[in-house]
Formats: C-alpha cells, sequence, structure tokens
C-alpha cells in the first residue's frame, strides 16, 4: 500500500471513528422513558400517543408496554421494571414504602354506569347484585363504590375486567348485565342495542382517569425529558380542546392506531367532543387542583385511608410547573 492509499484509509477511518462518536454521543443525549400503560390501546390514548411521538423527534424514547391490568403496571413500576406509569392507584402508592409521585393529570374522570334494563333500572337495583370496573384500585372501582355508599346499597361482588371495549362487549353479549364504560364504549353500546340498556346516573365528580406516575428518583434524574414529554402533552391537550378534530389529523399524520375496528372508527370525533364538553383534558396538567379533587375523591370512595392527607405525601408539581413555563 503506497503513502496516497494509506492517506486515503487513514481518512476514513477517522471518519467513521468520529461519526461513531457522533453516533454515541447522540445516542447518550437521549432520555428513554419505560411507560407502563394497564390497559389496552384504544382511541382514548391518542392524545398519548401523538405526545410521544412528539417526544421523540426532541429526544425523548417514551416505550409503552401494554400490561393486562393497572395493577401489574403499578406493580412494574414499584418493582423498577418501567419508569413511569398510567392510572390512579392511590391504595397501592399509599402501602409501599418506595417514594412515588404523581407528576401529570392525563384526563379527569368521564365514566358511565352501564346496566341491562330488563335486569335494572336504578342504583337501588344493583343493590346485592355483581358489577364489573376495570381494575381493582381504579377510578372506576372508586366510582361505583361512592356510588354505592351515596345510594345505600352494597355489591354482592366486584369483578374485575380489564378494558372498556372488553366490558362493553360482555354487555352486548348478555354475560355481564351492569359495568361502567368510557365515553367512546357507552356511544358504541348505545348505538348498537339503544333500547337494551340504560346509563344510571351520577353526580358531579372530580378526580384524575388517567394520571402519570413515578419514582421521585427517576423524575429527579430525569427532569429534562420529563419536561419534553410533559411539555408535548400539555400541547396535545391544548390543542384538542381548541379544536377536537385536530386529533384526526395528527392521527392521518403520524399513522396512528391503524389496525383500530371500523366500529370505533366513527367514535372518535365524538368522543374528543363529548370529553371537551366535559373538561376531560386540562389545559395545565392538572395542577393543585388535581391533587386536591383527588384526595377528596379517592378518600370518599375508601381507597385512601386516613385523615389530614397532605398532596405533596402523593403529588410531585415541580415537573409540571417547569414545564407550563415553556409552554406558550
Amino acid at each position: 500500500m503506497n503513502r496516497i492509499e494509506k492517506s486515503i484509509v487513514n481518512l476514513l477511518l477517522a471518519a467513521l471513528f468520529i461519526a461513531g462518536l457522533t453516533g454515541s454521543a447522540a445516542a447518550q443525549g437521549r432520555t428513554k422513558i419505560r411507560y407502563a400503560l394497564g390497559d389496552v390501546i384504544s382511541i382514548d390514548e391518542l392524545p398519548l400517543l401523538i405526545a410521544v411521538e412528539r417526544s421523540k423527534a426532541r429526544g425523548v424514547d417514551v416505550e409503552i408496554t401494554a400490561f393486562k391490568s393497572e395493577e401489574l403496571a403499578t406493580q412494574a413500576v414499584i418493582n423498577g421494571q418501567s419508569d413511569v406509569g398510567q392510572g390512579t392507584p392511590y391504595a397501592a402508592l399509599q402501602k409501599v414504602t418506595v417514594p412515588i409521585r404523581f407528576f401529570y393529570q392525563l384526563s379527569a374522570l368521564q365514566f358511565f354506569p352501564v346496566v341491562n334494563k330488563e335486569s335494572y333500572k336504578s342504583w337501588k337495583d344493583l343493590d346485592g347484585q355483581e358489577i364489573a370496573v376495570q381494575g381493582r384500585g381504579s377510578g372506576t372501582e372508586a366510582i361505583m363504590i361512592l356510588a354505592a355508599k351515596q345510594h345505600g346499597i352494597k355489591y354482592k361482588n366486584i369483578s374485575y375486567v380489564p378494558g372498556s371495549q372488553v366490558r362493553a362487549l360482555a354487555l352486548l353479549k348478555g354475560n355481564i348485565k351492569a359495568t361502567i364504560l368510557d365515553a367512546p364504549n357507552k356511544n358504541m353500546v348505545m348505538k348498537e342495542a339503544p333500547d337494551k340498556f340504560i346509563i344510571l346516573p351520577l353526580g358531579n365528580v372530580k378526580a384524575s382517569d388517567e394520571a402519570l406516575f413515578a419514582t421521585r428518583e427517576f423524575i429527579d434524574k430525569n427532569q429534562a425529558g420529563i419536561r419534553i414529554f410533559i411539555e408535548e402533552l400539555v400541547k396535545v391537550n391544548r390543542s384538542i380542546n381548541a379544536n377536537p378534530k385536530s386529533v384526526l389529523d395528527e392521527r392521518k399524520k403520524l399513522g396512528l392506531l391503524k389496525d383500530l375496528p371500523a366500529k370505533l372508527e366513527d367514535e372518535i370525533l365524538p368522543f374528543f367532543q363529548e370529553a371537551v364538553q366535559n373538561g376531560v383534558f386540562p389545559n395545565d396538567g392538572g395542577m393543585e387542583s388535581a391533587a386536591k379533587n383527588d384526595l377528596e375523591f379517592y378518600s370518599l370512595s375508601g381507597a385512601l385511608k386516613g385523615e389530614n392527607l397532605k398532596a405533596e405525601d402523593f403529588w410531585h408539581l415541580a415537573p409540571l410547573k417547569a414545564a407550563l413555563a415553556n409552554v406558550k
């Protein structure tokens, strides 16, 4: 090999070495968030999925794992298998010694108790009967327990059936006769069999349906990544509240939920329009009001135990405040 050839080879090796260093630095500069979701991914997860894609473009890789239940997703965070969990497992988090805190309200409660009207016509009719909810410690369970207290009844049994769509199909097939559904699946059931079911009335319920939580250690070590993720979540919510149709545009643009069942396709826009009307998606991530409302609601339902509970023992709002400062 002559001098010219050696020079060319050396230049190529140097270029490859620099490229390797650059790629390594870029990889090290990215934040990875292992995200635990205790439910099937459906249309109500579209705001999350949009924010995940936008976060990825800013160097934050949010990897979603769908667990069979909220309990399993919560345990994954407690055991360190996941970094961020989604849900409202107040009862579970109150018992663990690991300092885990909620830091963002993804959505407020919007659920509908649906019953087969051949069997039940009022809350009183559910006394001594079986009901089905999302999972142990979930918002759906808390609503149904609180409703039982308010109406002076007691259920015979509470079955845990993860997935609002799963419960909706079970209702239609007659496998269950009383449950609680999210808006899109409530709409589907009432459209499929409008003369077979009724929706029981709920009072003014104010609490988180889905909130994000993580260990203080993870939050403190990944402040920049968490802030970016929250910023994108906030921006998505504000876009939806300004124009619910923006979800359809973003879904098409990003290629999200391509395998969505045809029956749910037409439910996307009505779901987000109804959610916006009911204030489901907060423009500010919930802030202090989310913590206050949650403590009140989950205490009344029995999920939280004790008196004089402090918001700071369950929530850490510094990441949210930092993100809001950057969102115009």
